[in-house]
């Protein structure tokens, strides 16, 4: 019988320019994090630290575990070194696999030839196995099937192979079922309050807050709710879960919540109904009471305290709103910021460095990344 593994290879999936904001949410639950690479950051750890990273991480978008690695220049080498894969520590028997699978810069290139290899070294360890189609390399949609996946990278001829531990993207906290146009996923809005210097002692308003997700991540941060706190890992179906660690794990977490955020939060838009839906998903959240939603122009922004954090998502013009319109509603951003808020700061998500400066303010850039496929930059500015 196979020693019970103790130690894993991790590595925390990041989207690209989250990396370093990872990375400080890893030291800060204790583990140690390794060199950061494009697309994520590595940590060694055993069974908690996989645990506590996918309940805890705010920012990342899953957490895998690199089960092998090895060189294979045609099918018969990766045939031969797949089936001394211990494929049997992450599935259980009769249980369901999806392989995702790219080749850049190997002798092997066909990526679905690779997934097919791999499914039948599987199936040789693992009774009953299921195999459902493979995964396309930018496929990150929800996976209904509760499929076991399997990520297979080959670059220069060498094999990496990586266990989901996550599931569904960490992104799907559970709680938005509605959104608006353009909706910001929850880890980009949860890096830009992480990244932003913003403290749960401050006041925070999104003034452009469409389903509510910057409010309502600060209000889960606020108040030190676990952001995996209400959703299954795909952990939970391996054959060495440890079902009293993870639950010593979540009662931990859950203890160390509070009954309400330190500061006002408040979230407004001027289209009705999407505040609908950003109090229908605060509602999921469980902080419908920490966060006040509003219906209302930018014209109406008020300062709730002598300093505090405006934080925002505005459109850009490429897929929400025309531009020639938008130079209008920056300006005028700009100038109720400028006049009302002296002593704030404001963060903000920017597409395009025309409408940016219609806010004529010291704005500087903090990461660089994408949201929806569309290059954004994170900016801050004292007011």
């Amino acid at each position: 019988m196979r020693p019970k593994r103790t130690s894993f290879e991790l590595f925390a999936v990041a989207a690209p320019g989250l990396e370093p904001i990872v990375a400080r949410e890893l030291a800060a639950l204790g583990i140690s994090p390794g060199k950061i690479e494009a697309g994520g950051v590595p940590f060694t750890g055993g069974q908690a630290d996989a645990y506590q990273a996918n309940l805890w991480l705010r920012s990342a978008s899953r957490v895998v575990v690199r089960i092998a690695e090895f060189e294979a220049r045609a099918f018969h080498e990766l045939e031969r070194l797949s089936r001394k894969v211990p494929w049997e520590e992450f599935v259980q028997p009769r249980g369901l696999v999806r392989f995702r699978a790219t080749c850049r810069k190997s002798r092997l290139y066909h990526s679905d030839g690779v997934a097919d290899r791999l499914a039948a070294a599987v199936e040789r360890r693992v009774p009953g196995v299921r195999m459902i189609a493979p995964a396309a390399p930018d496929d990150d949609l929800p996976d209904e099937s509760g499929a076991q996946l399997f990520t297979v990278r080959l670059l220069h001829d060498r094999c990496t192979i990586s266990a989901d531990t996550s599931g569904a993207l960490l992104h799907q906290r559970g709680y938005r079922l509605a959104s608006g146009k353009a909706p910001l996923r929850e880890t980009l809005g949860a890096a830009m309050i992480l990244a932003s210097g913003w403290a749960p002692g401050d006041s925070l308003i999104d003034p452009m807050c469409g389903s509510g997700t910057i409010p309502i991540e600060g209000a889960l941060l606020a108040r030190r709710i676990a952001p995996g706190s209400g959703r299954e890992f795909a952990f939970m179906q391996w054959p060495d879960f440890d079902g009293t660690k993870w639950k010593s794990i979540l009662d931990q977490a859950i203890a160390q919540e509070l009954p309400g955020t330190a500061a006002p939060i408040r979230g407004s838009d001027r289209d009705a109904g999407v505040i609908a839906m950003a109090r229908e998903n605060a509602i999921r959240a469980g902080v419908e009471n920490d966060i006040e939603f509003a219906v209302g122009s930018i014209s109406d922004l008020r300062a709730t305290s002598l300093e505090g954090w405006i934080l925002a998502n505005p459109p850009y013009g490429v897929r929400v709103g025309d531009p020639t319109a938008l130079r209008d509603l920056y300006a005028q951003f700009g100038n109720v910021v400028r006049e009302g808020f002296g002593g704030w700061k404001i963060g903000m998500l920017s597409a395009d460095r025309k409408l940016e400066g219609q806010l004529k303010l010291p704005l500087k850039s903090l990461f660089e990344t994408g949201n929806g496929g569309i290059p954004v930059r994170f900016l801050v500015a004292s007011v």
